[in-house]
């Protein structure tokens, strides 16, 4: 059997192993409507995802960023049931690199709560969680991915970081792992081509391939 060639894959969670962009646009579109009363600019917005709310909201509307927060979060929680779905074949992939020896581990932008609940609504299972509360800096910042591959007792250079957003490839290079970019969540494929990823994937069975040293 050919070793796979790391030891340690980190995932992104939103638009990558969860499929969950529905949802994300859907409590964006809320909580801007509701709150600022406009509509939202969807194709803007869709550039947030990766980074924490309160970046992305922050930077956008700084002076009814908590509104904003809240509304979401409200919408979000409410509707998780509903949207949240798995992106065939991500958990089969997440079970086989376990059984294959590779530790596994997510680290997002998003927050411990809302990580739990998505996980559990898709039925996914990894050794470790970074969510945003794990650390002061996040995406592009290298950090969670940092503490991720410390928590599983590796190296950077030994790890992987898989993501569908321009943040994650960012976030890879900076702590020095491979970046594989996937082009079923949230980022535009071009730009994720762009920013130079170690691996473009258009299916998961692509990036079993890839994951796998089947490639």
């Amino acid at each position: 059997m050919t070793p796979a060639p790391w030891p340690i894959v980190v995932f992104d969670l939103d638009g990558t192993v969860a499929d969950t962009i529905d949802l994300i646009m859907a409590s964006y579109e809320h909580a801007v409507n509701s709150v600022v009363g406009e509509a939202l600019d969807r194709a803007r917005a869709r550039r947030w995802i990766g980074r924490t709310l309160a970046a992305s909201l922050g930077e956008a509307y700084p002076d009814q960023a908590q509104e904003l927060l809240a509304s979401y979060f409200e919408f979000n929680a409410a509707k998780a049931p509903e949207f949240i779905k798995r992106f065939p074949g991500m958990n089969e992939l997440l079970d086989e690199l376990e059984g294959r020896g590779v530790r596994t581990a997510i680290a997002t932008s998003k927050r411990a709560a809302s990580t739990r609940q998505t996980l559990e609504l898709i039925g996914a299972d990894v050794r470790v969680t970074i969510t945003m509360e794990d650390t002061l800096l996040h995406k592009p910042d290298p950090e969670p991915l940092l503490l991720a591959v410390s928590r599983l007792g590796g190296e950077p250079a030994q790890a992987a970081y898989v993501g569908d957003a321009v943040v994650d490839v960012q976030a890879a290079q900076a702590a020095g792992m491979a970046a594989i970019a996937v082009t079923w969540g949230a980022g535009d494929r071009a730009d994720l081509a762009a920013a130079a990823p170690t691996a473009l994937v258009d299916t998961p069975a692509q990036l079993r391939a890839v994951l796998l040293g089947a490639a």
